[in-house]
């Protein structure tokens, strides 16, 4: 029982990666218009240029400035 969970868990990540890759074609930063980065550790879609990083809450990416978190100015 334990190893379906775990096989079961491993193609729900493949799955969730797959449509992660699907979005990011289409998904772009409302501030600056420019491609987003996924961060799988944090869940959130990085968008370098602007410096912000927004969440993503249940699976549905949250494309709100005021929702994302600033980055360091590293």
């Amino acid at each position: 029982m334990q190893l379906y969970l775990m096989k079961k868990k491993n193609h729900s990540n493949t799955k969730n990666d797959k449509n992660i890759n699907e979005l990011l074609k289409i998904l772009i930063c409302p501030k600056t218009g420019s491609s987003l980065k996924y961060n799988k550790e944090t869940q959130e879609l990085i968008s370098l240029k602007a410096k912000l990083a927004y969440p993503i809450r249940n699976n549905i990416p949250i494309l709100v400035e005021k929702e994302a978190r600033k980055l360091n100015k590293s």
